[in-house]
């Protein structure tokens, strides 16, 4: 069963519609109607997103098909993605 959505094609984040646990699969269904699935590195809080792929450090964090902040380390993939490992971009 699907537990965590991605909102548009260039979106390198997700946001989980239930909580996840380390270890468990994040499960969610890509651009083109397919289901995919990888093991979630950490536990991830219900409505909070978690990395599609692997950001580098710099590199920006997109959801909604917008740029939300900047990477401020590597976040590998299954990773949760909040304030602590991203800049805001906004001033």
């Amino acid at each position: 069963m699907k537990n965590a959505v991605r909102i548009h094609e260039r979106d390198n984040v997700a946001v989980v519609i239930e909580p996840i646990s380390k270890g468990e699969l994040c499960i969610y269904t890509d651009m083109q109607g397919k289901e995919q699935e990888f093991a979630v590195r950490e536990c991830i809080p219900v409505y909070h997103k978690l990395a599609l792929c692997r950001i580098q450090k710099g590199e920006p964090v997109v959801k909604y098909g917008e740029w939300i902040g900047i990477a401020a380390c590597d976040i590998e993939q299954g990773m949760h993605v909040h304030v602590h490992n991203v800049w805001n971009t906004k001033r």
